[in-house]
């Protein structure tokens, strides 16, 4: 159970409409996520995958079932905010997360709330600003900065908590393409680097492809997991989901339709190169 990070028993989560009808965005689900692991969570929007998200931090609780985060309960009140300490959240806009109107203060907003002494929360701040390679920028304003500098910031200031796991819910959904590139090189490095236990909500493939496990969640439950190749190999399944697969997948299933002998589970530009 040790090298358990987040484990979720037979979760349901129901939400009420308008109507007063009790409507289950998540069903019946059991995952467990280990220590260390980058997890990408697929699904088209309404599919449930940010219920999730939120479940896993304790911004809901399970309308049935239970989840642990490192061994805690989140239906125990007593226990919440230590959940929030192990499990950080960053969330598709870095400006509903940017506090301060200099960015070396945005980043210790969250050790300052937690009791941090001073000269710790100045050695945390340098620490999460390095991390995400924003240091130089300690002093400027963030409204000042790119979309992508701005969710870096985001991702310090849950660093500087020095939380075990980090979930982001769509981190590069109003990201340019640089932008998303920053982001995700700064999730692969926290991941492989600071062996930090990353849960990525995302709608790119490509962002997916990165990750050790794929999720793909459908109408409140688990339709596909799976290493990346193994996944986005089954083509056909996942385009049946009303997602796409990575554009280099797609063209080794159409050249394979084509009656050329690939392999399915192609996934980068140069392996297909080698392969041709």
């Amino acid at each position: 159970m040790d090298n358990v990070m987040i484990k979720m028993d037979n979760v349901t989560y129901k939400y009420q409409n308008a109507e007063d009808e009790n409507i289950a965005a998540l069903k019946n689900i059991s995952l467990n996520i280990e220590r260390g692991e980058f997890v990408a969570i697929l699904g088209h929007n309404g599919s449930g995958k940010s219920t999730l998200a939120k479940l896993l931090n304790a911004l809901l609780l399970p309308t049935e079932g239970r989840v642990h985060v490192n061994n805690m309960d989140t239906l125990d009140e007593k226990r919440v905010w230590d959940i929030r300490q192990t499990a950080g959240m960053v969330f598709q806009n870095p400006d509903n997360q940017l506090v301060a109107t200099i960015v070396e203060e945005d980043v210790a907003f969250g050790p300052e709330n937690q009791g941090v002494a001073p000269k710790e929360i100045s050695e945390r701040v340098d620490e999460a600003l390095n991390i995400v390679g924003m240091k130089e920028y300690r002093k400027h304003a963030p409204h000042l900065l790119s979309g992508g500098q701005k969710q870096r910031i985001a991702i310090a200031g849950v660093l500087a908590m020095r939380p075990e796991c980090i979930i982001l819910d769509e981190p590069t959904a109003m990201l340019d393409p640089s932008g998303r590139r920053e982001v995700m090189s700064t999730i692969k490095r926290l991941n492989k680097e600071e062996n930090k236990t990353i849960i990525l909500i995302t709608h790119y493939m490509d962002e997916a492809v990165e990750a050790d496990r794929v999720i793909i969640i459908s109408e409140g439950e688990i339709a596909l997991k799976g290493s990346p190749r193994q996944v986005f190999s089954q083509v056909e399944k996942v385009l049946s989901l009303g997602l796409d697969v990575p554009q280099v997948t797609e063209l080794a299933y159409k050249l394979r339709k084509e009656g050329i002998d690939i392999k399915s589970d192609v996934l980068t530009v140069e392996e297909l190169v080698m392969l041709l």
